[in-house]
């Protein structure tokens, strides 16, 4: 049987709490569950191809032309069906990265995958240097913005020189934001005000972690290259988007407060996830997103199981290793659960050498 590799794997053990997965800690809208309950009714029908009622609001929401839009079932399906749209020769990941990036272009015949390694030493961040790496024989560059796992941000200049220099060496740049709403200020730093001007640039945004509804599966890519949108049209499933997730999306989007306390909650749990940490022992980094990315001892996964806690284990991120972590964000009295297990467990198996330590990197 294939291993989960990602988060979310309630179904083989008992958990109470489930870190592995960062959705937005308010939870499903009360809106969005009552479109859900309002689809049931529709239920004998199919879905509309063209997601024509969802589309509108999105165009109206981030201001893009509606047929720049292209819909699928969770932003994963979309990492593939554009690796699958471009048929990259060469292929350059900002890493440590989501692995379905790389699984993602090896399923279109990439044959040539690079890897930009953000130096451990400067926090992971992308450093200058990156724009080195973007060469003519470069086809597609994946990089997700903030980073998952580490939650790094990178900034709105870099941001723009990256961009650049894909357009002069004809190179597609696909930017992930999913987590990108769940920041502080996230108009500071989308590159969606830069799609009109750049055919070579391709936004891709979920509501699975916006809205806490992974259980639904949706997410859409915006790009103003028709040609490019048309191809990634073809290579996602006749009918992408469920009359559940489609009508689960329009409410979504009517939602006012629900993302300015969301970011709020996130913004004051994860300074305590950090306070916290750092009293019990823990290295962890500058995420500025809805986790924090954290190193450990290399059984933790299974120590936090024990206590009925399911956190993520990072090892399948290209670029990490055993030992390193992730820990969603929660309302404070799970954290407070989550930080009382992980004392005990260090208080009771004594000090671990986290991979800096043992020289691992």
């Amino acid at each position: 049987m294939q291993k989960q590799e990602h988060g979310g794997d309630i179904y083989s053990a008992s958990y109470r709490l489930d870190f592995s997965v960062s959705v937005n800690p308010l939870g499903l809208p009360h809106s969005v569950r009552q479109a859900v309950v309002r689809s049931t009714a529709m239920l004998e029908q199919y879905p509309d191809t063209r997601c024509r009622d969802l589309r509108s609001k999105v165009s109206e929401r981030f201001r893009v032309p509606a047929h720049w839009l292209t819909f699928g079932n969770g932003a994963a399906e979309l990492i593939f069906a554009i690796a699958h749209a471009i048929r990259p020769q060469c292929g350059l990941l900002i890493c440590p990265c989501f692995s379905e990036y790389e699984k993602a272009l090896r399923s279109a015949g990439c044959s040539d995958i690079r890897f930009y390694l953000c130096p451990r030493t400067e926090g992971f961040r992308i450093g200058e240097d990156i724009l080195d790496q973007i060469t003519e024989d470069v086809d597609v560059i994946y990089l997700s913005n903030p980073a998952n796992p580490t939650g790094i941000l990178t900034g709105r200049d870099l941001m723009v020189r990256i961009l650049e220099r894909c357009r002069e060496n004809k190179v597609m740049l696909v930017v992930d934001e999913c987590f990108l709403e769940m920041t502080r200020e996230p108009s500071d730093y989308t590159m969606m005000g830069y799609v009109a001007d750049n055919p070579c640039l391709v936004v891709l945004r979920s509501f699975t972690k916006t809205f806490a509804m992974p259980g639904l599966r949706l997410g859409f890519c915006v790009t103003s290259n028709r040609q490019l949108s048309d191809r990634i049209l073809e290579c996602v499933q006749p009918w992408p988007v469920s009359i559940p997730a489609q009508m689960a999306g329009e409410a979504a989007l009517e939602e006012t407060r629900y993302l300015e306390e969301a970011r709020s909650l996130i913004a004051q749990e994860l300074r305590h996830l950090r306070q916290s940490f750092d009293r019990i022992g823990i290295n962890c980094y500058d995420s500025e997103a809805n986790f924090l990315f954290f190193e450990g001892p290399e059984n933790l996964l299974e120590l936090c199981a024990k206590k009925g806690i399911l956190i993520r284990d990072c090892r399948n991120y290209r670029g990490l290793g055993p030992g390193c972590y992730r820990a969603a964000v929660h309302t404070r009295r799970d954290n407070e659960e989550l930080c009382g297990v992980l004392s005990d467990i260090y208080r009771l198996h004594g000090h671990y050498l986290t991979d800096r330590e043992a020289g691992h990197y």
